[in-house]
């Protein structure tokens, strides 16, 4: 997969080794966490962190902004990146910590460090989801990359993210149909806003179709999720692709004979409202996000066995 993106281009290859939805989730008694850290394979956004979670609530962060610096527009905002350390305090007891890496570079984990003598073990995961996607499921543009509406979903599915989407992309059929080294038990694909400014409707049509027939192809027993684009500022433009309302009918048309593939309405995940986006037309905030996050996960209950 990795090999696609490095004939297709340098830029999209370098996007490969962002350390979107990569997470070290693990049970412990230490009162307190040393994280030492650094980064890499900066491409479009400068701003990066590390959150730390207890219990799935968060008590810091490695980062490099300040929360004012990053408000109103602010995903172009040019921040430097140096290596980070910080003790956290972990509180009393047998707790979960999650560490997330960020999504908008290479994140490193130097040293981790507990206390003398606690204990430790790994948190494994019920189930795996495939993320596919462009750049609003590779994190664009949560300050804090535990908000990415795909790792909220994750966590709520009890899930492992593997993360695969890149920013920038369109549907690539040949992504679709490559091996995996494990079978996984969701598949979420949101693509189509980069399309729709980027190709021809026919050109479109035929990706939309060859990468959801080769999901259903290779995955057979996973449920797969076609969400379809969210809300942008320019929606009610018409561009080579055809109008922005007419996206759903594609999808629709093109994963109509494939039975395990669920088409969800993309639309109204997001509220219409710019200042839920960072550049206030297309990529949401940590705030955006979060409606993305509990408006997916409500439309897909009714497509999850109830055990999950």
């Amino acid at each position: 997969q990795i090999q696609l993106y490095r004939e297709n281009s340098d830029e999209d290859y370098a996007k490969c080794f962002h350390t979107s939805g990569v997470k070290l989730r693990f049970r412990t008694n230490s009162r307190t966490l040393f994280l030492e850290v650094d980064t890499d394979h900066v491409v479009s956004r400068h701003y990066f962190a590390f959150s730390v979670l207890v219990n799935g609530e968060m008590v810091g962060a490695l980062k490099n902004f300040d929360d004012a610096e990053l408000t109103g527009h602010y995903s172009q905002n040019v921040i430097a990146h140096q290596p980070l350390s910080d003790t956290f305090a972990l509180g009393e007891g047998e707790k979960e910590v999650c560490i997330y890496l960020p999504w908008s570079c290479a994140g490193k984990i130097k040293s981790v460090v507990l206390d003398e003598g606690s204990r430790i073990e790994p948190v494994i995961w019920q189930k795996k989801l495939i993320a596919f996607g462009d750049s609003i499921t590779h994190g664009y543009d949560a300050r804090y990359p535990h908000n990415k509406y795909i790792s909220k979903l994750a966590e709520a599915l009890n899930a492992q993210e593997f993360n695969k989407a890149i920013g920038g992309d369109v549907f690539f059929p040949a992504l679709a149909d490559t091996d995996e080294i494990f079978a996984p038990d969701y598949i979420c694909v949101a693509y189509g806003t980069n399309d729709w400014r980027k190709t021809t409707l026919e050109t479109m049509q035929t990706n939309c179709r060859a990468f959801y027939k080769n999901l259903h192809t290779r995955y057979p027993d996973a449920k797969i999720f076609a969400i379809t684009p969210i809300w942008r500022e320019d929606s009610n433009q018409s561009y080579d692709a055809g109008a922005f309302s007419e996206l759903e009918t594609l999808f629709r048309r093109a994963t109509e004979d494939l039975d395990n593939v669920t088409v969800i309405t993309g639309i109204d995940l997001v509220p219409e409202d710019t200042s839920l986006f960072a550049d206030l037309r297309l990529h949401p905030s940590d705030q955006g996000f979060d409606h993305y996050f509990r408006n997916l996960y409500s439309k897909l209950q009714e497509f999850l066995p109830v055990a999950d």
